[in-house]
């Protein structure tokens, strides 16, 4: 059986919603952002965690007037429901700046809602409701809604690690593929706040990372490995420095203009770490696919000039995209002289 739902949200919180639903590829067939899929990930995962949040919340605002001698448990009772009424009914703008959306529901995300609108709407719209739940998943740092909206992929990682057993797993960036690996760590990027499984081959030969909303099909079989130390301990620390990426650092040199100085203080995202600056030359000890694809960013405000592969990486990079829009140009060129 399939329900619809017409909810009332703030556009920032559409926005916000829509931006996690797109960074943790929830896709329709037309490659466009699957916001319904997503929402009834986040009903199904997030509700129980959400009742227990509010749970916690009224017992902290109920510890806080048990200071007071004049306020009898009944009234502070009271005082708690209201001010927790009060935050949800909060939560929602002015209706001129409200959206609408259709959430369609079905199995288990229908019975989350049947449970909200039959138990928990005591003076507050269904909309007024569904709102609070989501400004609490928001309010949560982004690798932690990472782990709500994939719980059971990460469970079973946890479990899969705990019991030492190989997996298999297909991924969202390489779809025909089928993954068998052995599994490590799960640790988050600092810049990304997304989490990333590290782990090694079947056979424990070479590392690799995936990121968590991208594993598919996660099977954990009966095939049990013994984990080296030394791969243990080298992912941890890969897991404190860069867990996105699995290759191993290079000792970097970089040239930066004045204006690249300035990128690189504002270009945050999986910034390389530096190891010591001399003028305008930059040093880092860093995997070099993940040098070359910071830098690549620079244009001519930053040149890698060592070690040799990364700066002939740069320059097959802005070789085959000057190719590229050569090729376009020429082809514009062609359609305006036909027309």
């Amino acid at each position: 059986m399939t329900e619809k739902y017409k909810i009332y949200l703030p556009e920032e919180v559409r926005t916000r919603l829509l931006n996690d639903a797109e960074l943790f590829e929830f896709a329709k067939k037309d490659g466009s952002v699957n916001l319904n899929a997503f929402l009834k990930e986040l009903l199904v995962n997030y509700f129980d965690e959400y009742l227990e949040r509010k749970d916690q919340l009224r017992e902290n605002i109920l510890g806080s007037l048990a200071g007071f001698p004049s306020v009898t448990k009944r009234d502070a009772s009271a005082i708690a429901d209201k001010l927790l009424l009060a935050y949800a009914k909060n939560q929602e703008l002015g209706a001129e700046r409200d959206c609408a959306i259709t959430l369609t529901v079905s199995g288990r995300s229908l019975d989350v809602m049947r449970s909200i609108e039959n138990n928990l709407l005591r003076d507050v719209s269904l909309s007024q409701y569904v709102n609070d739940l989501f400004n609490s998943y928001l309010s949560i740092a982004r690798n932690q809604r990472e782990r709500i909206i994939f719980r059971e992929t990460y469970d079973e990682l946890i479990t899969a690690m705990q019991r030492k057993r190989v997996v298999t797993f297909t991924s969202t960036s390489a779809p025909d593929l089928v993954f068998s690996v052995r599994p490590y760590v799960i640790a988050a990027s600092k810049e990304e706040q997304c989490n990333y499984l590290l782990c090694t081959d079947r056979n424990g030969s070479f590392t690799r990372t995936f990121r968590i909303s991208r594993i598919r099909s996660l099977f954990v079989t009966s095939d049990i490995f013994t984990p080296d130390a030394k791969t243990l301990q080298d992912l941890k620390e890969l897991a404190i420095q860069h867990p996105q990426s699995a290759s191993k650092n290079v000792e970097a040199k970089v040239l930066l203009t004045d204006r690249g100085i300035q990128r690189f203080h504002v270009i945050v995202k999986n910034r390389p770490e530096v190891l010591r600056r001399e003028g305008n030359t930059l040093y880092f000890n860093w995997p070099r696919y993940q040098l070359e694809e910071y830098f690549s960013r620079f244009g001519k405000d930053a040149v890698i000039l060592s070690p040799q592969e990364c700066l002939d990486g740069m320059i097959s990079f802005y070789e085959n995209a000057v190719k590229a829009y050569k090729k376009e140009n020429a082809a514009q060129k062609k359609n305006r002289s036909d027309t």
